[in-house]
């Protein structure tokens, strides 16, 4: 079975790249055992972490803690997945 964990932060005007910045820092020191790991961002100065894991939906496993509250406009969002289905393009 696999998970993935979501973590989703809107950054404090104009601080989006510092945001990032402290996203992949921050899950640098994180233990590994991930089997992907994707950084992304969006308007809004927004940062999203992605993590794939060999691991039950209800696994313990690390995830990114809450940043400075400085660093963010509003409380970071989490979510867990499961997948259903990969399709090929084309």
């Amino acid at each position: 079975m696999s998970v993935t964990l979501m973590w989703e932060a809107a950054a404090a005007p104009g601080r989006g790249p510092e945001l990032l910045a402290w996203a992949r820092e921050s899950a640098a020191a994180l233990p590994g055992g991930f089997t992907r790991r994707e950084f992304l961002t969006a308007p809004g100065d927004r940062v999203l972490v992605l993590t794939w894991w060999d691991a039950g939906y209800d696994a313990a496993l690390p995830e990114l803690p809450e940043p400075a509250a400085d660093l963010v406009r509003r409380a970071v969002h989490r979510w867990r997945f499961t997948p259903v289905a990969v399709e090929p393009a084309g």
